[in-house]
C-alpha cells in the first residue's frame, strides 16, 4: 500500500524546535552583540538607528507585517548602514549576524518527539521536507543542525533564501517544484494559522495544525480551518496512514 501522501511538510519554530526562555532580555543581548562586532570591525551603528525600536529584530518584525515579501536581518542591517553613509563589506555584516544569532540559538531546543516521529515517517516511506518563515537563511540551517533534524530532509527551504513568506503560495511551488511533487500528493504540518495552515490550503496542500505551542485564536470557529488538529507530532505517523487506508 503506497501513502497517499509522498512527501510531509514541516515548519520548525513551535512545530519542531520551540524557545524555552523569555525572549527580550535574550533580544537585548543579541543586539549588543550584534553593535559590539560591529565597532570591532571599524562600523558602529549609530544610536537610535533603528528610530523608536530598541533592537534590530523589534524594527524587522514591524516592517514585515502584512508583507509575503522577505526582508531579511542582513538586508536590514545594510539599509541601515547605507542610511549611515557606511558601506562595510558583506564578511563584517555576515560576522555581526552570526554574534546576533549565537545568542537567539542558545533559546532554541528541539521537541521531544521531533527526530523519533521524523525517523519513524522516513521508515514508512514518507519523503519530508521543511518550510520556514526565517529572517536568516544561515540562522536556519544552524538551527536544523543543533536539533540534529538536517538527516532526515530531502529539503529544507527558508523564506530568507528565497525571499518569499508564508502563506504566498509561490514559497510552496519552490517546495513543491524541489522535490518533484504535485500538492495533492503532500502534508503540511505548522504552528502558525496564517502561515502554514492557509498557505497549505491555498495550494491545495493537505494542511495539520499542530496546536500545543500555537497562539490560540479568541473563542469561536476558527477563521482558518485546517483539514487536521493534533497536539504533539508523535500522532502524526498512524494519522497519515489512517488517512492512507481511506482513500484506499
Amino acid at each position: 500500500m503506497s501513502p497517499a501522501f509522498e512527501v510531509v511538510f514541516f515548519d520548525l519554530g513551535d512545530t519542531l524546535v520551540f524557545d524555552k526562555h523569555p525572549w527580550e532580555p535574550l533580544l537585548n543581548r543579541a543586539d549588543a552583540a550584534l553593535r559590539a562586532s560591529l565597532e570591532g570591525a571599524g562600523y558602529p551603528l549609530a544610536p537610535g538607528a533603528y528610530g523608536e525600536f530598541d533592537t534590530l529584530f523589534e524594527l524587522y518584525y514591524h516592517r514585515r507585517q502584512d508583507n509575503t515579501k522577505e526582508e531579511t536581518t542582513v538586508q536590514l542591517l545594510r539599509e541601515l548602514m547605507t542610511r549611515q553613509d557606511d558601506s562595510p563589506p558583506e564578511q563584517v555584516l555576515r560576522s555581526a549576524m552570526e554574534a546576533m544569532y549565537a545568542i537567539t540559538q542558545k533559546n532554541w531546543y528541539p521537541e521531544g518527539d521531533a527526530v523519533p516521529t521524523l525517523k519513524k515517517l522516513r521508515e514508512r516511506g514518507y519523503r519530508l521536507g521543511l518550510i520556514s518563515n526565517a529572517a536568516d537563511d544561515e540562522n536556519v540551517q544552524a538551527l536544523v543542525d543543533k536539533a540534529g533534524l538536517r538527516d532526515y530532509f530531502e529539503l529544507i527551504l527558508s523564506s530568507a533564501a528565497c525571499g518569499i513568506r508564508k502563506p504566498d503560495k509561490r514559497i510552496f511551488h519552490i517546495a513543491l517544484e524541489g522535490l518533484k511533487v504535485p500538492p495533492e500528493r503532500t502534508a503540511m504540518v505548522g504552528d502558525t494559522l496564517e502561515a502554514d495552515i492557509q498557505g497549505a490550503n491555498l495550494i491545495g496542500m493537505y494542511s495539520i495544525w499542530i496546536n500545543r505551542r500555537a497562539e490560540l485564536p479568541p473563542d469561536g470557529p476558527l477563521e482558518i480551518q485546517p483539514q487536521a488538529v493534533v497536539s504533539a507530532l508523535s500522532v502524526l505517523p498512524d494519522l497519515l496512514d489512517d488517512l492512507t487506508r481511506k482513500t484506499v
